[in-house]
C-alpha cells in the first residue's frame, strides 16, 4: 500500500445520489461513509513491499481494487469481481480527504506533462474507454451518443479517439451540447419532446444513415427506448446510465434486428491507456473542468453539481499547492 496527500477530486453524480438519497440500487449507506473516487495525489510514504513507487511520485488512483484473486480477475475482468473494493460505493470509504491511503498497484505515475487534474479526470475518462471498447468504436464508426453530461462527453472523446467519423449527442440542454461541439462532437440534437421514435429518426437525419453503435448515457426510459429505435440492424447499443430497476424498452424491435443490447460495470485495465493518451497530448479533458473548489468548501461545491452548473466540479484538497 501506498500513503497519499491527495491534490484533486472530481465530483461524480454518484457522489450526489449517496449524499442526497443514501443509497443506489442495493447499495446503501448505512454509517457515515467518504465520497470522493475521481482522484490524483502526491505519494508520501510506501509500504516495504512497493518497488514501482516512491515518496514524491505524483500519480492518478483507480478506485476499484479487487480483495481477491477469482476468475474474473484471472481473465482480466477484475471490475466484475464481487467481492472488489470501491471508493465511495458503501461500506467503503472514498479519497475525498487530505491523506489516504491505497493499493499501490492500483495507484499509477503521472508523467510530468499530466497535470494532477488530469490525473483526477482520468476516473470518468476510464467509463467512456470501457464503453466504447464495449460497444467495438472503430474507424468510420457512426455513433449516437444520449447525454451531454460528464460521461456522454468523455465517450464523444473517446469515441472520435478510436476512429469514429461521425459523432451525434442528444441533449435537453443547450449549454450542454455547446460542449459536445467543443470536444469533438459532429452534430448536436436538442430534444424538447420528441417521441423516442422522432429522435431516433433525427439521429438518422443529421447522420444520413442509422448508427452502427449507441452509447446511452441518461438512464431514462425514453432515451433508451430511443437508443434501441436508432441504432442500425445488427449494430450495438451499450447502456451506460442506470435509472430505475425495471425499464419498458421496445425489445422485440431489438431482437429481431438483431441489435446487441450490452451493458458496461465502471471499467477495467484503462488507466495506462488513458495516460498514455494525456501524455501524448491525443485528447483533450481540460474543457471538462468547470469549477474549482478548495477542500474547505467541498458542501458549495456539492451544490454546484447537485444544481447540475458547469460539467466537472473539482476539488482541491492540498492546502501547499499553490499551482493554479
Amino acid at each position: 500500500e501506498v500513503l497519499l496527500r491527495m491534490h484533486s477530486v472530481g465530483i461524480c453524480g454518484s457522489d450526489v445520489h449517496y449524499w442526497q438519497h443514501g443509497r443506489i440500487g442495493d447499495f446503501v449507506v448505512k454509517d457515515p461513509m467518504v465520497l470522493g473516487h475521481e482522484a490524483s495525489g502526491t505519494v508520501i510514504k510506501v509500504g516495504s513491499g512497493v518497488t514501482h513507487l516512491k515518496p514524491g511520485d505524483r500519480v492518478a488512483i483507480e478506485p476499484g481494487v479487487p480483495r481477491e484473486m477469482d476468475e474474473f480477475c484471472k481473465s482480466g475482468r477484475y471490475n466484475l469481481s464481487p467481492t472488489i473494493f470501491f471508493c465511495a460505493t458503501p461500506p467503503d470509504d472514498g479519497n475525498l480527504c487530505r491523506y489516504y491511503k491505497h493499493s499501490a498497484s492500483y495507484c499509477y505515475k503521472l508523467p510530468d506533462n499530466v497535470t494532477f487534474e488530469e490525473g483526477a479526470l482520468i476516473e470518468p475518462l476510464s467509463v467512456g474507454i470501457h464503453a466504447c471498447r464495449r460497444a467495438g468504436v472503430t474507424l468510420g464508426s457512426k455513433v449516437f451518443v444520449s447525454g451531454s453530461g460528464p460521461i456522454g462527453l468523455v465517450n464523444v472523446i473517446i469515441a472520435k479517439m478510436m476512429g469514429a467519423a461521425a459523432v451525434v449527442v442528444t441533449d435537453l440542454s443547450a449549454s450542454r451540447l455547446q460542449k459536445a461541439k467543443e470536444v469533438g462532437a459532429d452534430f448536436t440534437i436538442q430534444v424538447k419532446n420528441e417521441t423516442p421514435q422522432e429522435v431516433a429518426s433525427k439521429v438518422e437525419g443529421v447522420l444520413g444513415s442509422m448508427p452502427e453503435i449507441t452509447i446511452e448515457c441518461t438512464g431514462v426510459q425514453a432515451c433508451i427506448q430511443a437508443g434501441i429505435y436508432a441504432t442500425r440492424s445488427g449494430g450495438t447499443l451499450v447502456l451506460v446510465g442506470l435509472g430505475p430497476d425495471m425499464v419498458t424498452v421496445p425489445i422485440v424491435n431489438a431482437a429481431v434486428r438483431e441489435v446487441d443490447i450490452r451493458g458496461i460495470f465502471r471499467y477495467c485495465n484503462t488507466w495506462p491507456v488513458a495516460i498514455t493518451l494525456l501524455a501524448s497530448k491525443q485528447i483533450n479533458v481540460k474543457p471538462l473542468v468547470t469549477h474549482r473548489f478548495p477542500l474547505e468548501k467541498a458542501l458549495e461545491a456539492f451544490e454546484t453539481t447537485k444544481r447540475g452548473e458547469g460539467v466537472k466540479v473539482m476539488l482541491k484538497c492540498d492546502p501547499t499547492d499553490q499551482s493554479p
